[in-house]
């Protein structure tokens, strides 16, 4: 399988599992839990939350599909921006790890900036990487210029910027993406199927079918094949865990590339770094 390298060393499979809503819905629940189970069996070992998603149901969900393989994981949650303090990362910290069942984040990550200085934020995750809470930190929706702020201000132990990256949300290749590069940070897409969306898109559901692969394959596949990109599709089942996983064995060609270049073109310049 390929993995996606952070900066300080660790590897970790290029195809994740994403929760976001999840959790919102009690008669899914024990799918949701056999889905996040099966990609574990699948090799889809990182599993993304956060504090935020179900108002910490979502970890909740999480804590319980990981219970008993918990060292199997690579365990990803997200705190408030209004939580990323000296005060309150702390508290967020250890509640998040309550719902979870779990003594340690694998990674810990700002969700959004808010008005918490980026240097607080930075000493804030130093100390609990100190205290043996998380094993690393990173961000997530922080645009080129916050990342150069973050670095300015003692932040060169990120570890990963989680962002909206996908066929239609192409902005970040312009300038973020190659920042990113050349720090050699990973970024981790989140939606990488816009929220479903994309499987609705004629023309890549006519390329779809020519491979005999689904839309969604085809998309996970166009992020998988970028260097640095890890996407953390949601799946609500077992069936569509494994529908993701299959994107893993779809290597596409340069001339279908340069194809979905022409019906996701990238961008000309620079563009806000959008958020869902």
């Amino acid at each position: 399988m390929k993995t996606i390298r952070f900066p300080d060393g660790t590897t970790v499979p290029a195809l994740g599992q994403g929760t976001w809503m999840m959790a919102e819905d009690l008669v899914r629940r024990p799918d949701e839990i056999a889905a996040l189970r099966e990609g574990l069996s699948l090799g889809l070992t990182l599993i993304d939350t956060a504090e935020m998603y179900a108002d910490g149901e979502s970890e909740r969900l999480v804590g319980e599909a990981i219970a008993g393989v918990r060292d199997e994981v690579f365990l990803v949650s997200k705190a408030y921006p209004q939580n990323a303090s000296r005060d309150r990362l702390p508290r967020a910290c250890e509640a998040s790890l309550e719902r979870l069942g779990t003594d340690r984040l694998d990674l810990y990550l700002l969700h959004w900036r808010g008005n918490v200085p980026l240097a607080e934020t930075v000493e804030a995750m130093e100390r609990l990487v100190a205290a043996g809470k998380i094993l690393r930190w990173g961000v997530s929706n922080l645009d080129t210029n916050d990342m150069e702020e973050l670095v300015a201000s003692g932040g060169k132990g990120c570890q990963t910027d989680q962002i909206l990256y996908n066929l239609t949300r192409r902005g970040p290749e312009y300038d973020l993406l190659p920042w990113l590069a050349r720090h050699r940070v990973p970024v981790m897409a989140y939606s990488p199927v816009e929220q479903g969306r994309l499987v609705a898109h004629r023309g890549l559901t006519r390329m779809a079918a020519e491979r005999d692969a689904t839309p969604a394959q085809l998309a996970l596949a166009w992020l998988l094949a970028r260097d640095g990109i890890l996407p953390i599709p949601k799946a609500g089942s077992i069936a569509h865990v494994r529908d993701n996983r299959a994107a893993l064995d779809l290597t596409l060609s340069e001339a279908e590339l340069r194809r979905l270049d022409d019906l996701f073109p990238p961008p000309r310049g620079p563009e806000p770094l959008a958020m869902l």
